[in-house]
This record gives C-alpha cells, sequence and structure tokens, in this order.
C-alpha cells in the first residue's frame, strides 16, 4: 500500500537556529507519524544567545571514555582542549559512560533519558547549543544551555549527563580553565 503524505514545520523557528541536518527519520506506527531529527552542529561553535566567547572557560573534546573498574559501575572520562590540556572526570555511573561511547560511536540514540531530553526539546521548540562544566563544591556540575523560542540556561546539572548530552548533539563542551590540567606525563 502506498500513501503520500506531507511533512509541514515551522521554517521561521528552524531557519532561524542556522544548523546543519545530519539524519531525518520517519516512523510509521498505526497511531501515528513519529519523527527524529539528529542535529550536527551549530552554527558560531554553539555561542548563542549574544554571548561573547567566556575568557573562563575553554573547548575541549572527549578524548577517551571507559572504567575505573572491571564491572563497568564506575565511568572515567578524558576531554582534551585545543592546547592539549586535559580535564579527568570520573565517579559517576558506567551507564552514564557506556551511553557516551554509544553515542561517540555514532550508535544507538534511541530509548534513552537522552532522546527523551531532546523530545521535549523539539516539541517546545529548543536545541541545546552548548554545555559549560565547573566545580562547585566537591561536586562538578553543568550548565546546558538552549536557544529557540526563548533563550534557557539549566543551572547546575550533573557534568557527566551534560557531556553525554553534549556528546549526544554534538554541540561544544565548554570547560572551567581552573578544571584543565597538563597533562602527566608517566
Amino acid at each position: 500500500m502506498e500513501t503520500d503524505f506531507v511533512i509541514t514545520y515551522d521554517t521561521d523557528f528552524w531557519d532561524s537556529l542556522d544548523i546543519q541536518v545530519l539524519t531525518c527519520s520517519l516512523y510509521l506506527t498505526s497511531e501515528a507519524i513519529l519523527y527524529h531529527v539528529y542535529i550536527q552542529s551549530v552554527s558560531n561553535n554553539g555561542v548563542r544567545m549574544d554571548e561573547s566567547k567566556d575568557p573562563d572557560y575553554e573547548s575541549a573534546r572527549l578524548d577517551y571514555v571507559g572504567f575505573v573498574d572491571p564491572y563497568a559501575l564506575e565511568g572515567l572520562l578524558i576531554l582534551k582542549s585545543d592546547d592539549g590540556r586535559e580535564f579527568l572526570m570520573r565517579a559517576f555511573s558506567g551507564e552514564v559512560a557506556k551511553n557516551i561511547k554509544s553515542f561517540s560511536d555514532g550508535g544507538e540514540r534511541e530509548s534513552t533519558i537522552y532522546a527523551m531530553f531532546e523530545d521535549v526539546c523539539e516539541q517546545n521548540g529548543d536545541v541545546l547549543v552548548k554545555v559549560k562544566i565547573y566545580e562547585s563544591g566537591e561536586a562538578l556540575r553543568a550548565n546546558l544551555y538552549l536557544t529557540g523560542k526563548k533563550d534557557t540556561i539549566l543551572r547546575n546539572y550533573r557534568a557527566s549527563d551534560a557531556v553525554a548530552l553534549a556528546i549526544f548533539y554534538g554541540i561544544p563542551i565548554l570547560v572551567k580553565n581552573t578544571l584543565l590540567k597538563e597533562k602527566l606525563k608517566v
């Protein structure tokens, strides 16, 4: 059976974001047509919301993700800045580490809390454009920057989840300069 259908979307909203779409998938069910848009990149290195580059933060990329223990209960990751400084993050869930690894390898994206976050953002017309990681007391925290119909900053969330979302979306990870250290020579 062949069926014709038309997809409509708010062109003013999506065009204003200046994003590049990598894939767009349609899923047909008996109840509805579901769609999924995977955003490859956001323009201006993720700096939106009339904000200039913050001198206290440095852009970093995922260099390594793995586990501290043989049972994969505790995750570990290394973020590396353009100048070679590193930030080691550990003491987070092995499940989050597995998701980060899967996202960085282009693997499974469905059925995670991160996919749910993306669905909620899409329904509200928001796009996550960057995350900023910092220390708050003894804990690592992150702010999540969304843009869309209005700009929003979600403050003080778990840094490991913010990294997972950044890898999921392919957006900049900004790390507080004081957290970045020269690579240890062994």
